[in-house]
């Protein structure tokens, strides 16, 4: 018998798993992954199991109204507040090419779900720029459709609904040669994350965190952990809850599979139903197909969606517009809807990236009916590798 309540028109079950590398809750779709709460099985209805449920908590799943809760974390019934309604306010963290590139998408197409942006950098010039050129975006009939955006000081950063964390140190240089630029950046943006995590956890942020800086994946494991250790350093887990912390890295690498789909006729399944996994550079695996899914194929679009970054410094330029856009303006939108966008969730101890979505349920990751084995294999060697990172 699975321990449930009823409370505000919703259903929650209960589940005991690890306290910090279990996840906090989640909207389940599947019977099965109120037995594997925190596997990636929970992405393939095919690997789960099929237990038996009581015709309350049948009915709950079936109206997709089930939320799951990890009643060994500390901060649990946090999961039984009723979910945010309204628009958000969302602050920004470093207002460099990426900061200003997000914001100005933010401000143009997010007037329906943001109700205004804070920005905040070290540079003062920086901010005072940005906020007399967007203070300047407007539509001629409408002079309150967008969002106004106002700086704000470190002392106020957490005063919000949506942290996007784009701060970042030591971009290696166009023609620096580094290959993997993302992982070059770990351990200097790691020791920004722990500070701000700490802050995070001192204000007891409600909000979402969305990790933007390179490497994004652990990254967002950085700021989780962090924050859920005292000040010795000690897990006490009463920091951000894993379901707070999500990576906008794979939408951009869903965007240049796309790209490529759309320019080789080999690759045109993906624009049908392609999908991708794992997180923002290695480890990353593009599917050329659900239905026809081809190991050869899917390498090879996988390859070229891996290096796009690479043929954008051989050409001279940083390539931070399309991932400020994609991974960053655009998936946060789509997060605010609470509609399907690639991002980085807490599964199997990691942040890996997979198609999901907020609900007034909880958090939803995609369920496919059935993973390619070869397909799956790759996910698995996802964790595993971000596991290896941090």
């Amino acid at each position: 018998m699975m321990d449930y309540i009823e409370k505000n028109g919703r259903v929650f079950c209960f589940v005991d798993d690890d306290s910090a590398l279990g996840r906090g809750s989640f909207k389940a779709n599947h019977a099965g992954q109120l037995v594997q709460p925190h596997s990636l099985n929970v992405l393939d209805a095919a690997r789960l199991p099929q237990p038996a449920l009581d015709d309350a908590l049948a009915a709950a799943l079936a109206q997709g109204n089930l939320t799951v809760v990890n009643r060994a974390r500390a901060n649990w019934e946090r999961a039984l507040e009723p979910p945010q309604q309204g628009k958000r306010r969302v602050n920004i963290l470093a207002i460099g090419d990426v900061g200003s590139t997000l914001l100005t998408g933010l401000k143009l197409l997010g007037g329906d779900v943001i109700s205004s942006i804070g920005i905040c950098d070290l540079s003062a010039q920086l901010t005072a720029r940005w906020e007399f050129e967007m203070g300047q975006v407007s539509l001629p009939w409408d002079y309150g459709a967008f969002p106004e955006v106002e700086v704000v000081d470190t002392a106020d950063l957490f005063d919000c609904d949506v942290l996007v964390f784009v701060a970042s140190r030591g971009i290696p240089p166009v023609g620096s040669g580094v290959r993997d630029v993302r992982m070059a950046q770990f351990e200097s943006n790691a020791a920004i994350v722990r500070h701000y995590a700490r802050i995070a956890r001192e204000k007891q942020f409600r909000g979402l965190w969305a990790a933007v800086s390179d490497p994004v994946d652990p990254l967002a494991k950085t700021a989780y952990l962090e924050s859920n250790r005292d000040e010795n350093g000690v897990w006490d887990g009463m920091g951000l809850l894993p379901e707070q912390v999500q990576g906008f890295g794979l939408g951009v690498m869903n965007a240049r599979a796309a790209y490529y789909a759309k320019r080789d006729a080999r690759f045109a399944s993906f624009l049908r139903d392609g999908r991708a996994y794992g997180p923002h550079g290695t480890g990353l695996w593009i599917a050329n197909s659900l239905s026809d899914y081809d190991e050869a194929l899917s390498a090879a679009l996988t390859e070229q969606t891996v290096t796009a970054n690479l043929k954008m410094r051989e050409l001279g330029f940083k390539p931070y517009v399309a991932p400020a856009l994609s991974s960053g303006a655009l998936s946060l939108l789509l997060t605010l809807r609470g509609a399907w966008h690639y991002g980085s969730v807490f599964l199997d101890g990691v942040y890996l990236g997979c198609k999901n979505r907020y609900t007034p349920a909880g958090l939803e990751t995609e369920l496919l009916p059935s993973i390619p084995d070869a397909l799956f294999a790759h996910v698995e060697d996802a964790a595993r590798i971000l596991k290896e990172i941090v």
